[in-house]
């Protein structure tokens, strides 16, 4: 309107076209729809003047904002107007176009800066905090109605995410899990959010219609979000001025433990993580890798074992290879027929779990294996211990102001014990915040542990050897020559620490 006002009070002005860039940054030109559109009107020469509010609404980089002003469109015989500046390019004098105006767009760029800065700081501040600030709650959750900030279950979407954890521990390759969630018409998560009235965007590279794919599914088995820890900051933008962002390395992003409700047990996450790292290829004409996939290696050079079946006269034979071997790269067979291996195995793992069971107490040792609450107790008691500690030094730091008032120290006491007390102050405040840390470990390590003794108490009863039993008990299995076997238990460590197992 008040640019319209400015035209009509103006006889030799008439309006060609009207650009609008609602909801982009004005650090940005060429991004902008708007601007570009106006841009190329001025160029195929439409027209022959630019008017904006003021020069913030042109844009608030002051480099680009100067060259266009100042060097495009004089260029192109463009007058520019910025009403409430009082900028006209026609009337204005070298004062105006050579001091003025840089400095008025420098003024412009620097507000940015300064939003930037106290943005990231905010953003920061909440990602310790372990708070959501994603536009976007994470496929499995929504945002909790009373608190934006924090996530709640999404029962239908995270029944989806556990049959997905559910479907790679069986042995289903990422392609065989995402080629499963089509066929039952199950929408991706771009499409589900879309369907539930969000505005949602992504910057991954989609189809018109997104459909689950081996890169959806595994972003979903690698992310963290679903055993109730909160991690951000992966990606970060190189500068305020433009939108690419970069990889964040994994030291550098921010985990908080236990912000929300789990959907997936650690103890699954973990063991996905695992398997994961050896995705194999659907096996047999079936949705499934090989049984053994993840979990065989060879022994000698390291490599994963690979599947082979002969057949001969109708009859077949399934064994498996070392994969060095098998492609000609050194190392040796270390051959085994599979049915031979999955009898070897589940007798091992019987033994492994009537061991378990049979010792009076193993399973109350195993429930307190990761957590000793007199270590606990211990810790914060320390923590009380020192937090008195700190509020001693800080109170005689606090008192040292009246102390030098009323003459009972100088002014050289006053500064040395200022500086003693402080020092003393913020070296408590590190020891306080550790033991802190060492009791949050404790808790967290004894959920982990019940975690592990539910799975283990799952599957004590079971003598039959399926994909899932083989992956929660045994973490992986090394094949020798002369089809000797090597294998690592994933609980193990709880046996030895009890000292029934060497």
């Amino acid at each position: 309107m008040r640019l319209k006002a400015y035209i009509k009070n103006h006889s030799d002005m008439e309006i060609y076209g009207i650009y609008i860039d609602d909801g982009y940054s004005g650090v940005s030109f060429g991004d902008r729809p708007g601007f570009q559109k106006m841009m190329s009107d001025v160029y195929a020469g439409k027209a022959d003047c630019v008017i904006v509010k003021d020069l913030s609404r042109f844009g608030r980089d002051y480099i680009e904002a100067g060259r266009f002003i100042q060097k495009t469109f004089p260029a192109f015989n463009v007058r520019f107007i910025a009403v409430t500046d009082n900028y006209d390019s026609l009337y204005a004098c070298q004062a105006d176009s050579s001091l003025v105006l840089p400095v008025k767009n420098f003024v412009n760029d620097s507000y940015c800066r300064d939003i930037s800065v106290k943005v990231r700081a905010c953003q920061y501040a909440k990602r310790l905090e372990g708070q959501c600030i994603s536009a976007f709650a994470p496929y499995g959750y929504i945002k909790d109605p009373d608190n934006k900030n924090h996530l709640v279950v999404d029962k239908y979407a995270a029944g989806i995410v556990k049959k997905i954890f559910k479907w790679k521990i069986e042995g289903m390759s990422l392609l065989a899990v995402a080629n499963k969630l089509n066929s039952l018409g199950i929408l991706s998560p771009a499409e589900y959010k879309k369907m539930e009235g969000l505005k949602y965007q992504t910057g991954f590279k989609t189809a018109k219609t997104g459909k689950w794919s081996a890169v959806s599914v595994k972003r979903i088995l690698t992310d963290r979000v679903y055993t109730g820890d909160m991690v951000q900051g992966k990606r970060e933008k190189t500068s305020y001025k433009m939108k690419k962002r970069i990889v964040k390395p994994e030291d550098k992003w921010i985990c908080v433990k236990n912000t929300h409700e789990a959907v997936i047990p650690e103890i699954d996450f973990n063991i996905v993580q695992e398997l994961i790292m050896y995705d194999g290829r659907p096996s047999g004409g079936t949705n499934t890798a090989n049984f053994f996939c993840g979990v065989l290696f060879c022994a000698d050079c390291g490599a994963p074992m690979v599947k082979r079946i002969n057949k001969y006269k109708g009859r077949q034979k399934v064994f498996y290879i070392c994969q060095t071997k098998n492609q000609s790269r050194g190392c040796t067979r270390h051959s085994i027929p599979e049915e031979t291996l999955k009898n070897i195995v589940l007798k091992e793992i019987v033994f492994f779990t009537d061991l378990m069971a049979y010792y009076p107490g193993i399973l109350d040792f195993v429930k307190q294996m990761d957590i000793d609450y007199s270590k606990t107790l211990e810790h914060d008691t320390q923590t009380s211990v020192l937090t008195g500690e700190y509020n001693k030094y800080y109170r005689l730091k606090s008192g040292l102001p009246s102390d030098f008032k009323e003459g009972l120290v100088d002014k050289k006491e006053f500064e040395e014990f200022n500086r003693i007390y402080e020092n003393k102050c913020k070296e408590l405040e590190k020891k306080i915040e550790k033991q802190k840390e060492l009791v949050k470990k404790l808790i967290h390590n004894g959920a982990l542990a019940k975690s592990r003794l539910e799975k283990f108490q799952e599957t004590a009863e079971t003598r039959e050897l399926t994909r899932e039993l083989l992956v929660i008990m045994v973490r992986k299995i090394y094949l020798h020559e002369g089809k000797r076997i090597g294998i690592l238990f994933r609980f193990a460590n709880e046996l030895e620490k009890s000292g029934l197992l060497s």
